[in-house]
């Protein structure tokens, strides 16, 4: 798999159409964006996400929150791929339904849960959340940097860190031991997600040779 950016956008569909969204993100150079929208159902998430393949912009890497059916049929050749969770499909089942090719990612909460994401067929291991964060409803308990840094230190897999990571906190979650910065509310709460977007690429430019890699 390509490396990973250093900013994994998230457009959630609780800050707007994820279309209109994703449209702004990418205008502005970010290159990995998971779509996000909990309450809509197959159809019309289906639909946003082939809207979004169909953006001149074919090295886009678009991924699909939860729902690995329309991950799969989005468009004439698939988004990039999915990412799941704890209580959604199974990994390894996700992997056989997209194949060796795309990416799927798995959500972790604490350290055992990413040791035992590390032996599964997933490309990167998501860990959050980071800090505290009110974009999901009952969220884990807080892994902070303390338990990111265990974390690194035992995966051998990149880790996407997400949760409460703010422009002001990105780097030291970098220094921590995370390949990639996963942002919802820091990137899309404002007036502004252009004007942002740029905001945090610069920040994130300076992060350059903390990690393994180095594409924003």
């Amino acid at each position: 798999m390509t490396p990973l950016p250093r900013l994994y956008a998230i457009a959630d569909a609780s800050f707007g159409d994820p279309v209109e969204i994703v449209q702004a993100l990418i205008h502005c150079g970010v290159r990995m964006v998971q779509v996000r929208n909990k309450n809509a159902g197959m159809r019309v998430l289906l639909d946003q996400v082939e809207r979004i393949l169909a953006f001149p912009s074919s090295d886009v890497r678009i991924m699909v929150n939860d729902r690995v059916d329309v991950a799969l049929l989005a468009g004439p050749a698939g988004a990039a791929g999915a990412h799941v969770g704890q209580t959604d499909l199974p990994p390894a089942a996700v992997r056989r339904i997209l194949g060796a090719d795309r990416i799927v990612g798995f959500s972790t909460h604490n350290l055992d849960q990413a040791i035992a994401a590390d032996q599964l067929p997933v490309d990167y291991i998501a860990v959050g959340p980071i800090f505290p964060t009110s974009t999901k409803t009952n969220p884990d308990p807080v892994v902070g940097l303390e338990g990111l840094a265990a974390i690194s230190n035992a995966v051998h897999k990149p880790i996407v860190a997400i949760g409460g990571i703010t422009r002001e906190n990105a780097i030291d979650v970098l220094e921590a031991g995370a390949h990639t910065v996963a942002v919802i509310r820091d990137l899309l709460d404002c007036s502004d997600i252009q004007l942002r977007t740029r905001e945090w690429i610069n920040v994130l430019s300076a992060a350059v040779g903390l990690t393994p890699q180095s594409k924003l």
